[in-house]
C-alpha cells in the first residue's frame, strides 16, 4: 500500500483497507451502481427495486454502448423526447387556464423549457444517428521545421516587404547600384564609345 501514495503522511493516515472496503468502494464508484441508486429511488412507481437486479441490467447497457451498439441511447432519447412533449403541453394547458398575468407567465416559461429540452434532445437523438462530417483544413508541410496553414491571411506589413529586397539591391558597399547616369565606355572597344551631345563621337 506504501508504495501506492508519493505522500507518507496519506499512508499513515489511511491505513490498508480491508477487501471488503475496497468491494464497497468499487461498488459506490462505479457507473452502474450509482445510476441504479437514482433509478431505485425514483423508480417506486414501478413497485419496489432490487438494487442487485439494476446493477446487472446497467452494466448490460454500458457493455453495449462500449460495444458500439447505440439502440438503446436512441430509445432512451427518443422515450425523453416524448415525456418532455407531454410536460410541455401539461404547462401548455395550464397556463391558458391562469386568471392572473403573474401565473400565467410562469406556467408558460415552464412550458417553453420543456419545449427547449425537447427540441435539444431531439437533436441529440439525429447526430447520433447522422453523425457530422469534419473536414479538416489543408495544411503545406514543408521538408523543414517550416509548416504553412492555407487560409491565414498576410500581415499588414506584407505589401511593404514586396519592395524591400529591391531596395536592398540597390546599395552595394555603401553605393546605389544604378546612380541614372551613363557610365564610361570600356577601352575594349572603342568603336561603341558614347555618342557625343550634337555630333557625335570624334572617331
Amino acid at each position: 500500500m506504501a508504495g501506492k501514495f508519493k505522500n507518507s503522511a496519506m499512508v499513515a493516515k489511511y491505513p490498508e483497507p480491508e477487501p471488503k472496503a475496497l468491494a464497497v468502494a468499487a461498488l459506490a464508484l462505479g457507473p452502474e451502481a450509482n445510476a441504479a441508486g437514482i433509478v431505485e429511488e425514483y423508480g417506486k412507481p414501478f413497485g419496489a427495486q432490487d438494487m442487485g437486479a439494476l446493477i446487472e441490467k446497467l452494466a448490460a447497457s454500458i457493455e453495449q454502448v462500449q460495444g458500439g451498439d447505440m439502440k438503446r441511447c436512441e430509445a432512451m432519447l427518443m422515450g425523453q423526447a416524448e415525456a418532455l412533449q407531454s410536460i410541455f403541453m401539461n404547462f401548455s394547458r395550464r397556463a391558458v387556464n391562469q386568471e392572473y398575468q403573474k401565473h400565467l407567465e410562469s406556467f408558460f416559461r415552464m412550458a417553453m423549457k420543456a419545449q427547449n429540452q425537447c427540441r435539444m434532445t431531439l437533436e441529440t437523438l439525429a447526430a447520433i444517428k447522422n453523425p457530422p462530417v469534419v473536414f479538416a483544413k489543408q495544411a503545406n508541410i514543408a521538408n523543414g521545421p517550416q509548416q504553412v496553414n492555407n487560409g491565414i491571411p498576410a500581415p499588414a506589413h506584407a505589401e511593404k516587404n514586396v519592395y524591400l529586397s529591391n531596395e536592398l539591391l540597390e546599395v552595394q558597399h555603401g553605393q546605389r547600384l544604378d546612380t541614372g547616369t551613363a557610365g564610361a565606355a570600356a577601352g575594349l572597344d572603342p568603336a561603341m564609345a558614347t555618342v557625343g551631345e550634337i555630333h557625335g563621337a570624334a572617331n
